[in-house]
């Protein structure tokens, strides 16, 4: 067994066969040498499923329904949550990859920031890891994404208000640089020449996610006069809600509010949030069964799955009084 043998089956280069592969590996493992990453064992059965802050009440759904479909085809998800203060995206890949994960699930990660460094993406791509993306794009990165249609979540909501007569309406997005933010605003603008012809920039919003950002935000569109508000997520909804009321100003009376999303309790909010649903039913049953056919050496559809986003009509839109 040669030198150049042994870094051949290391750096993971061709020209070894698999029974040679094999006794490079054996001899690693017995001399009680660490394998490189990507030669490492993968455990049968579990699966990573990292997730952005639970703040958006979609991904526990999303979640969820991985989850009773991974369980369906023998697998288990390694639940991990992002948040400000505790563990990020590169180290929640570092320890599944150290449990030995059959494959990753990656929701509104990195892989949705335009500008974020896509290399983290490319070596788990050559470790031949298993992944799937949801909601979010890397172009040329060989590996299935499932993605709500974006931009036509953005045209159902400025056709729903102006057919209420409505033609100040105001986009407010969380970020400037996050591919669903940007696919939402590519839809308003088109839309928007569509009912009128012309659209004014001065009313897209960029502001921060959460409920923060829709009160900041909120108040800054409707100085600029806009009677309706369509917000990026359904928690940038409640808190352009808020920040009217507190301006002393109905929805939708005075003004439309439209979210994003639709969790479960955007039902029951007051007053129930009329939204475009995200079809996480859908989206994580097809994520699920995508990653397992991945592992198991199946066909898999590479680049970009779209799932049509459904206009869910409910009590924060009405009529434009003028």
């Amino acid at each position: 067994m040669s030198k150049a043998t042994v870094s051949r089956v290391l750096n993971e280069r061709p020209g070894v066969s698999e029974q040679m592969r094999q006794a490079v590996l054996t001899a690693i493992d017995v001399l009680g040498l660490e394998r490189p990453s990507g030669l490492r064992p993968r455990s049968s059965g579990l699966v990573g499923l990292i997730l952005p802050s639970l703040e958006d009440l979609i991904y526990p759904l999303f979640a969820q329904v991985v989850q009773t479909n991974l369980a369906r085809l023998g697998f288990t998800p390694v639940l991990c949550i992002q948040n400000r203060d505790g563990a990020g995206e590169d180290e929640y890949v570092g320890m599944l990859l150290d449990r030995g994960v059959s494959g990753i699930i990656f929701v509104a990660g990195q892989h949705a920031d335009t500008k974020a460094d896509r290399t983290r993406y490319d070596g788990l791509v050559a470790q031949r890891l298993p992944i799937v993306f949801v909601n979010g794009f890397v172009p040329d990165l060989p590996a299935p994404f499932v993605s709500s249609d974006d931009q036509a979540a953005g045209e159902l909501a400025v056709h729903h208000l102006a057919a209420l007569g409505h033609k100040r309406i105001g986009l407010l997005l969380a970020s400037s640089t996050n591919v669903s933010s940007m696919r939402q605003a590519e839809g308003y603008r088109k839309a928007m020449r569509h009912q009128f012809a012309v659209m004014n920039d001065d009313w897209i919003d960029i502001s921060f996610e959460g409920e923060d950002g829709g009160y900041a935000g909120a108040i800054r569109l409707i100085d600029k006069g806009v009677s309706a508000v369509i917000c990026g997520s359904d928690l940038l909804a409640l808190g352009a809600i808020h920040a009217l009321s507190q301006r002393g100003l109905r929805v939708p009376q005075d003004v439309s509010v439209i979210g994003y999303g639709d969790a479960t309790i955007m039902a029951h909010t007051a007053p129930p949030l009329t939204t475009v649903r995200q079809p996480m039913l859908a989206m994580g049953t097809f994520t699920a069964h995508t990653l397992v056919n991945c592992i198991h050496g199946e066909s898999v559809p590479m680049g970009e799955s779209l799932f049509p986003p459904e206009l869910v009509i409910r009590g924060s839109t009405s009529l434009c009084k003028g």
